[in-house]
């Protein structure tokens, strides 16, 4: 009894000698890596089985706090170090947890070739509309008219809509929740962890050191609840309509669920074409071979 006191549910898989961690008070890093550990247990793939890579930010320290195989990349490279390992070792579940900034910025045209191609991983993109880390700074993620240390009269640039660009470009499963949706986000990362081929899981989570205290103030639980308030659950919508306004309703769910082959399969079918072709042509060359010889 007193075990079960002690230690958190989710301890197995967290590094605990690296704790506490360097998130700020109020920072939904924290349960997101809890919905993830929940999400792995519940996909019930083999802890030895995963590999997970992160780049540089907030959420990049992800990778070092998760007690699995894990790989803390350069700024923006996530996703082909996770490319790399996904093809070298079919039998790993590759997991990309990083966030905005890292992936969509300098790593932008990475995520895009990686979703065209069906790689067979699962990248979780935690986004808080802000460089935290680096002091607030403009991201291709802040809302129009939201503010930040290099927009002090309000952002005048489109944002991305993440979950449009990441199906746009191929993903085969698309879906976006924020922090507070916690058992929904349970089973979409379950799911998309054991989907075939690119999978792409948003999360709405606050930065109550920079985006709050610039923008909507409170603390980041009051700004959670202000996503959440806002938060329409669409399952299906086209992601196209799923833009994110500084005030506006915010489309969450499971957007595209779709069957492609993976970038291994569509490999394998071009080798086992070349095999065949290749025992076609050796099969020619002996019968000419046999000819001559009764000639």
């Amino acid at each position: 009894m007193n075990d079960q006191l002690e230690n958190h549910p989710v301890e197995k898989l967290l590094r605990m000698d690296r704790m506490p961690h360097i998130w700020c008070s109020g920072c939904g890093l924290g349960i997101n890596v809890t919905t993830f550990a929940k999400a792995i247990e519940k996909s019930q793939i083999p802890q030895d089985k995963f590999a997970v890579v992160s780049g540089i930010g907030c959420t990049g320290r992800v990778a070092g706090y998760i007690k699995l195989d894990s790989f803390h990349t350069t700024h923006g490279r996530a996703i082909p170090f996770a490319t790399g390992i996904a093809l070298a070792n079919r039998d790993l579940k590759v997991v990309v947890f990083s966030g905005d900034g890292d992936l969509f910025a300098i790593g932008g045209n990475h995520l895009i070739h990686a979703a065209r191609r069906n790689i067979n991983m699962t990248v979780i993109c935690v986004n808080n509309f802000i460089y935290g880390m680096t002091g607030g700074q403009n991201a291709p993620t802040t809302p129009l008219t939201a503010y930040s240390t290099t927009a002090p009269y309000g952002n005048y640039e489109e944002p991305f809509n993440l979950c449009y660009l990441a199906a746009s470009s191929g993903a085969s499963y698309v879906a976006r929740w924020t922090t507070l949706h916690v058992r929904r986000l349970i089973e979409t990362i379950s799911e998309a962890l054991l989907w075939r081929g690119f999978s792409f899981v948003e999360i709405i989570t606050p930065c109550a050191t920079v985006y709050a205290k610039k923008n909507m103030g409170g603390t980041g639980l009051d700004l959670l609840e202000r996503f959440h308030a806002r938060s329409v659950i669409a399952h299906g919508v086209d992601p196209k309509e799923c833009n994110i306004g500084y005030d506006d309703p915010l489309k969450v769910g499971v957007f595209v669920r779709r069957e492609r082959l993976s970038y291994y399969d569509r490999l394998k079918q071009v080798y086992q074409h070349v095999q065949h072709a290749d025992a076609k042509k050796r099969k020619k060359c002996t019968e000419a071979n046999d000819e001559r010889m009764e000639d």
